[in-house]
């Protein structure tokens, strides 16, 4: 099932996505986020294909508010959830930086997830209890751990981040260096590479976390909420991420952000 879902991932970002890259107008939805032809489109062709694999409801970014609503009622047993583009505002300024997502998840947990970066041909996936991979190659890539919190990479996403944690990460700043790229799901399989550290995001929907949050805890990283809480026990539709591949990082990234958000 996990090569049935990133050979149909990787096929409709060949033929929805990429011939529509830098050649397609922008639409701005109602929460003031951009959606495109190509994201229709990519969806349109991943629910079938979807469907194929595992007959399952299918959640999609740009499906409405009451019809994600629906399908996660209807989908406990077994549920796709899927970006057909994360990443659209890069997507559609030219910054090579955005994916398609998909993960299959059952009771409420994802069990299959794919995460796949188009420019850089770069399919990140992984199976439950079974590990993750990088084109093929187990994650994570880059194994060692840096010699502290000071020494590590972030990438941290500040717009959603309380007034008195942005003005800690900008006077205290606890790490090396930080970046923001603008795709949820790609931040995720980076963490999970190691090509980030440490990762901090103040609050994801659910087709940005299903497939890499599975990435990352399969590739042996951990993830909690912006309090300390259990990521998987809060409310699915939005959830902070607190996060970092190796324990010791995580422990000390964690408790630095809880003090510095108190």
């Amino acid at each position: 099932m996990l090569e049935a879902l990133t050979n149909a991932v990787r096929s409709v970002a060949v033929t929805e996505i990429m011939p529509r890259y830098l050649k397609v107008a922008r639409q701005h939805k109602d929460d003031g986020s951009f959606c495109t032809e190509a994201d229709i489109a990519a969806q349109a062709a991943l629910i079938p294909a979807l469907q194929a694999i595992a007959p399952c409801p299918v959640l999609g970014e740009e499906m409405s508010e009451e019809e994600q609503h629906g399908q996660w009622a209807a989908g406990r047993d077994g549920l796709w959830c899927l970006d057909p583009i994360d990443g659209t505002s890069n997507f559609v300024n030219g910054l090579p930086y955005f994916a398609v997502s998909a993960a299959l998840l059952r009771e409420g947990r994802p069990v299959l997830g794919a995460v796949y970066d188009p420019v850089a041909d770069e399919m990140f996936c992984a199976e439950k209890g079974k590990g993750a991979w990088l084109n093929g190659e187990p994650l994570p890539i880059k194994t060692f751990c840096p010699a502290g919190l000071s020494a590590a990479i972030a990438g941290v996403d500040l717009k959603r981040l309380s007034r008195t944690l942005r003005e800690q990460l900008a006077v205290n700043q606890p790490y090396r260096s930080q970046r923001n790229f603008g795709a949820s799901a790609l931040d995720w399989c980076y963490v999970a590479a190691g090509r980030f550290d440490v990762y901090l995001h103040g609050g994801q929907k659910l087709w940005d976390y299903a497939a890499g949050a599975l990435i990352l805890a399969e590739a042996g990283g951990s993830v909690c909420l912006l309090d300390g809480g259990d990521f998987w026990g809060a409310d699915p539709w939005v959830r902070s991420v607190i996060a970092a591949l190796h324990p010791s990082l995580f422990q000390s990234w964690r408790s630095w952000v809880e003090q510095a958000a108190a």
